[in-house]
């Protein structure tokens, strides 16, 4: 029998049983139902929307080198603590020196990551600028004698570590060069907000 001629007679049963139940129709049997539409699949979503939507989109925006967290921190961790200097300090002038990358270089021939000068570095003990163990560790010992210079002022101490602890001296405080003003300024902005994010330091993890 054809299915035509199948559905034909269902439907002729129906009507019978209606007749039978004072003119209500039997509901039609499972087989005859049309299939339930499918749910549209969820469009899919990057690791970055997928973060945005579980924390808020301002978790987003400190993703990335400069504010998050990098491959440097434990480094950073360990000679803050050695020289007993912030490491949200010593983190935000690191990236404001040469933004994390150990390979910076400067006209005036500072290198590394914390761009120090060749006489300064050898006076450190750091044999390798480009060396990101012993790049770190000659700043934050620089950073620390500045903060022993300058009664543990960090603005002083960030002006001597960018033109030089005589010019401090020469000038009271912070000298008037637009370079070393807007030196400063970025550097404790970048430490306040390493002080913020994830109890002072760590930040969130970085996406590539």
């Amino acid at each position: 029998m054809s299915i035509a001629a199948v559905t034909a007679r269902v439907g002729e049963i129906q009507r019978l049983i209606g007749a039978l139940n004072g003119g209500v129709a039997a509901p039609a049997p499972a087989a005859a139902m049309p299939p339930p539409a499918a749910a549209p699949a969820p469009a899919p979503t990057s690791f970055r929307s997928q973060l945005a939507a579980a924390t808020g989109p301002a978790a987003t925006t400190s993703l990335g080198r400069g504010g998050g967290s990098t491959q440097f921190d434990a480094l950073i961790a360990a000679a803050a603590q050695r020289n007993g200097v912030d490491p949200a300090l010593l983190k935000a002038l690191i990236r404001q020196e040469s933004n994390f990358d150990p390979n910076a270089g400067s006209p005036a021939g500072a290198q590394g990551l914390t761009q120090l000068m060749p006489g300064t570095a050898a006076a450190l003990g750091v044999a390798d600028v480009h060396d990101p163990a012993q790049a770190v560790e000659g700043g934050a010992k620089y950073l620390r004698r500045q903060l022993d210079a300058f009664g543990g002022d960090e603005t002083k101490a960030l002006a001597a570590y960018n033109a030089g602890p005589g010019a401090v001296q020469r000038y009271g405080g912070v000298p008037p060069y637009a370079e070393t003003q807007q030196y400063v300024q970025k550097v404790l902005g970048y430490a306040a907000e390493y002080r913020t994010n994830a109890g002072g330091f760590l930040s969130t993890p970085t996406i590539t």
